[in-house]
């Protein structure tokens, strides 16, 4: 199988550091949305289970398929509008889950019909590059940002990632995360408390549909994962040079969400930190082979689901500086290369700038997050000035 022909160490690493970025720092907003609804001990497992499961094979399969890196990951804001709006309205686990299969329905209808893609067709590359920057450029702050708390364990990531640049480039993000973990093993600062081995089970619950918990719970959960995970999603492929097909690739992540949505499935969608990290020249020299580093990213998100209570505590026993600092170095490249699409044509650089600064900001306006919110502000950047060129060139 070529596959095994293609991976090599840098792209196993990117694969793993992907789902050890994607999985840490969220996992705890999808645990409160579950308890939001009254979720079981045993329910938030089966959530653990059908989004292990989905973001796995939807990462896996169409990688391979395509040879190409399909970055498939959960939605984030959409567990923390779920986690606001749960308690709020005082939903029930069923209302919950026929709200997923609405959002679920919405998502394939919105890939179905390619009108996603045909706004993203609109967008300016310059634009796209810098909605990535701004997304990626919040995890390099929280890179140095780590230095307060682990000022050691920091220095001696930025040490070895620096070393590993001058000697060998290709291995920079293994060796960075290999003296990483010697250095929290030495100190003891591995949390190994929360290791257990237990299989996942799904818990299958049945939906109960109504138009509050349409209004409430499915609408947003559909507004905030195309405005903030899909939009990015997109940026980050196109920034990556893919071409894919972007309508069908939403399509399956939006069949995958209805048939999970019964055993917590809530919302899958295209990914943008951990597609970066699997899409760069970091993952892979050879661009052609980067899908590699997905499919064992993929896997991985599978076992997750499989053996859900053992992966978590083992992705949960790396220190939080760990986490923030790995990412924040693995994406260096990425911010880099995203602010240089961006800023490289002087047209566009005012409005691409703008974009970047305000996705970077992280501002929430009605509930839907910074990416929309630049991708809005540099496109009306970019109409005033244009606007302004073509009627002082037609008086």
């Amino acid at each position: 199988m070529s596959f095994f022909r293609d991976v090599n160490l840098p792209a196993a690493t990117a694969g793993f550091v992907a789902v050890l970025v994607g999985f840490t720092s969220s996992v705890a907003i999808v645990f409160q949305a579950a308890q939001a609804f009254g979720a079981t001990p045993a329910q938030i497992t089966s959530w653990m289970w059908a989004l292990g499961l989905g973001m796995g094979l939807c990462t896996a399969i169409p990688s391979l398929i395509l040879r190409q890196p399909v970055m498939v990951a959960w939605s984030t804001p959409g567990a923390a509008v779920l986690a606001t709006a749960g308690l709020a309205g005082g939903f029930g686990m069923g209302e919950a889950v026929g709200a997923f299969m609405a959002c679920a329905v919405l998502i394939i209808l919105s890939g179905a019909t390619g009108w996603f893609e045909r706004i993203m067709n609109r967008i300016p590359m310059a634009i796209a590059s810098a909605l990535l920057a701004g997304v990626l450029a919040r995890f390099g702050l929280q890179a140095f940002a780590a230095a307060q708390t682990a000022l050691p364990l920091v220095l001696v990531m930025l040490l070895a990632y620096l070393l590993g640049r001058r000697m060998a480039p290709r291995y920079a993000v293994p060796l960075t995360l290999g003296a990483a973990v010697v250095y929290v093993l030495a100190r003891g600062q591995l949390h190994t408390e929360a290791l257990t081995l237990e299989w996942a089970r799904p818990v299958f619950t049945a939906p109960v549909f109504s138009f509050g918990a349409f209004v409430s719970l499915a609408l947003p959960l559909f507004v905030v994962t195309m405005a903030s995970q899909n939009l990015p999603g997109v940026a980050a492929i196109r920034a990556a040079g893919y071409r894919m097909p972007i309508s069908r690739i939403i399509t399956t992540t939006g069949v995958a969400t209805l048939l999970l949505a019964p055993f917590g499935g809530y919302a899958l969608n295209l990914s943008a930190i951990t597609a970066a990290i699997c899409m760069g020249e970091e993952a892979h020299p050879d661009k052609d082979k980067r899908y590699s580093a997905a499919v064992v990213c993929g896997a991985l998100y599978v076992a997750i689901g499989l053996v859900g209570a053992a992966v978590t505590g083992v992705l949960l026993a790396f220190p939080r500086e760990l986490v923030a600092a790995i990412a924040g170095l693995a994406l260096l490249g990425s911010i880099g290369g995203g602010l240089h699409a961006a800023l490289k044509d002087d047209g566009h650089r005012e409005a691409a700038l703008i974009t970047f600064l305000v996705t970077l900001s992280g501002v929430v306006v009605a509930g839907i997050g910074s990416a929309f919110w630049g991708v809005v502000a540099g496109a009306l950047a970019l109409f005033v000035q244009q606007y302004g060129t073509a009627k002082s060139k037609h008086p």
